[in-house]
């Protein structure tokens, strides 16, 4: 690896010239032509009647993969200029290009998924037997049968053109709410108007008088914009319950199950486990509550810090421990993350006008990723550095599947990316200088597990409810108010002395429209990246190799049969679920131990 490493990613060898790139402007101009000329075949194709006649939609499915691909290169560049400088108005123009193009691929998919569906059963299954077929038969089988249970291919593709300026627009406006959002706080005896990000980092300040002092006007903020997002709400839960009666669905959560692959039978078992080991949580959480003197935790000391690492890690060091530890479990891995780092497919410099968060995304046509974070020095900077590249080495080694099967979803994608985080914050728990520093450390990686644990299942108690009490009309601020802190108190058992009613207003997940439900599949990665890495943790090297090919498969099989095929695990019954909670359980096990005395 390069001994001094670039702090700022590589965006030239993509397209040169940034937001004004005329290479960028060429590749979407062949891109629109070509789609436009896909729609023509698509809509002059008529339905195969025997083997013979499947044969002439083999190069129509070559270009719907070559035209995802392509989509994925330009998303993706489009969204790394403006998260590096968000006053660039140039690529806020390409990014309305994107969705477009975006909304014209997706008719064109929907049109050619009701020719699959009105294919009669003997044809298609000689079809999906063909050599050519066989390799994404699990993906045409996906998607015929999900054509046969939408409404007809026109009313499907109203229903997208429709919600670009209705459905995706109120999340649209969500955005534009959030950008008012001004928070008076004291810095330094002076007064200064923070931003809702700004805001939120202080809210797990070391200070409680600084917690407790923001939190009041967190609550005040967002009271005072709950009006604007309780109608963004209402109306975003109006748009998909309204679609889902249309098409005959009357379980809401019948699309997330199938974007995510997974069964009802298999979420109601990754909660029944996670609750009966809640227990155990509320232990470490009462001894945290000791630690930092007080009573009960509430809301903002769930996330507080107990203590300071106080040495500060330098880029190059998190990049030299990220790869060393990677090489214990995957030398590939390791492989890949010194590539991104030696490539300069990063972008870490803390710097103003970048966006904040952190994402990983692919660059299909190009086979490589770029990731994104403002790097500080910190533990949880290097997790978030960890946790992107474990995203990276996912399409990394799918890079060579058919198009159609590296389309695999968020709850896997965590998957990968959470095992990425793990592998390196045990190695820093290890490695800790000290006791305290062991302690902080290992604090913070059972933070994770509280979160995963209790706020996203309150998240997913609160959207659930929801969206049955929507189908009987709109509900008032008040009544989401109560339902969050109703949700909340239920899945943190009732341990906090405080809420956070107004939690609805202010998280950006309940608003995104890409993925319904954004809650549940998070708690699937961490635990099902868990459960993978106990296994991987009995079976030391060679369990490498069966890594990859599960990754492999994240695309086309349901994560049911990813799970019996690799790891020989029913998702479905409890024991996978208990194994992960297992390493839970030794790590909270082990904080009670050291802080006994403390306490």
């Amino acid at each position: 690896m390069n001994n001094n490493l670039k702090l700022t990613w590589d965006l030239e060898s993509i397209f040169p010239g940034g937001s004004a790139s005329s290479e960028y402007q060429a590749f979407m101009d062949t891109l629109e032509k070509d789609l436009l000329k896909l729609k023509t075949d698509v809509q002059s194709a008529t339905v195969p009647t025997n083997l013979e006649e499947t044969k002439a939609f083999d190069a129509m499915i070559s270009d719907i993969g070559s035209c995802i691909s392509r989509i994925s290169e330009g998303s993706a560049f489009v969204s790394c200029l403006q998260a590096q400088d968000q006053g660039d108005t140039k690529a806020v123009q390409l990014s309305g290009r994107v969705s477009n193009l975006l909304a014209l691929l997706k008719t064109i998919i929907t049109q050619f998924d009701d020719i699959k569906g009105r294919t009669d059963d003997q044809t298609w299954k000689a079809w999906m037997e063909r050599e050519e077929i066989q390799a994404i038969s699990y993906v045409m089988n996906e998607s015929r049968e999900q054509a046969r249970e939408k409404m007809s291919p026109e009313l499907e593709s109203l229903a997208l053109d429709l919600a670009v300026d209705g459905y995706h627009g109120w999340s649209d406006h969500y955005d534009t709410i959030v950008s008012h959002v001004k928070i008076p706080f004291e810095v330094d005896g002076e007064t200064v108007l923070l931003s809702a990000g700004q805001a939120h980092n202080k809210l797990y300040d070391a200070d409680k008088e600084v917690r407790d002092a923001m939190f009041v006007k967190w609550k005040e903020a967002w009271a005072d914009k709950a009006d604007y997002c309780g109608d963004t709400l209402n109306h975003l839960g109006g748009f998909r319950l309204k679609l889902y009666e249309r098409r005959g669905w009357d379980e809401v959560l019948k699309e997330p199950l199938a974007i995510n692959r997974m069964s009802n039978a298999t979420l109601d078992s990754m909660w029944s486990v996670i609750q009966d080991n809640k227990p155990l949580l509320l232990k470490y959480m009462e001894r945290k509550a000791k630690l930092l003197g007080v009573e009960k935790l509430s809301w903002v000391d769930v996330d507080a810090p107990i203590g300071k690492v106080s040495s500060k890690v330098s880029y190059q060091e998190a990049a030299e421990t990220i790869v060393d530890q990677f090489r214990k479990f995957s030398p590939k891995m390791a492989d890949f993350a010194e590539m991104a780092f030696d490539k300069s497919w990063i972008e870490a410099e803390d710097r103003p006008g970048k966006r904040p968060g952190g994402f990983c995304t692919s660059l299909k046509v190009s086979k490589a990723t770029r990731i994104f974070m403002t790097y500080s020095g910190t533990a949880s900077n290097v997790s978030t550095l960890a946790h992107e590249l474990g995203h990276g080495y996912h399409q990394h080694v799918m890079n060579e599947l058919p198009p159609l099967n590296q389309l695999y979803a968020m709850n896997v994608a965590e998957t990968a990316s959470t095992l990425a985080e793990m592998i390196v914050a045990d190695a820093m728990v290890k490695k800790a200088s000290d006791e305290q520093e062991k302690l902080v450390l290992l604090e913070d990686k059972i933070q994770r597990s509280v979160a995963f644990y209790m706020n996203i299942h309150a998240r997913f108690l609160f959207e659930t409810r929801f969206y049955e009490k929507r189908k009987n009309g709109l509900l008032s601020v008040q009544e989401l108010n109560d339902l969050m802190e109703e949700a909340q108190k239920e899945a943190y058992c009732e341990a906090l002395s405080e809420y956070e009613p107004t939690f609805w207003c202010s998280k950006l997940h309940f608003y995104i429209t890409g993925v319904p439900f954004y809650n549940f599949p998070y708690t699937f990665g961490y635990m099902f990246s868990t459960g993978i890495y106990a296994q991987a943790l009995q079976q030391g090297s060679s369990f490498a190799d069966k890594y990859d090919a599960l990754l492999k498969d994240t695309g086309a099989m349901t994560v049911e049969e990813l799970a019996k095929k690799h790891l020989n695990a029913d998702l479905t019954g409890r024991d996978f679920w208990q194994g992960a909670s297992d390493l839970l359980t030794r790590d909270i096990e082990e904080f009670l131990n050291m802080t006994e005395s403390l306490a």
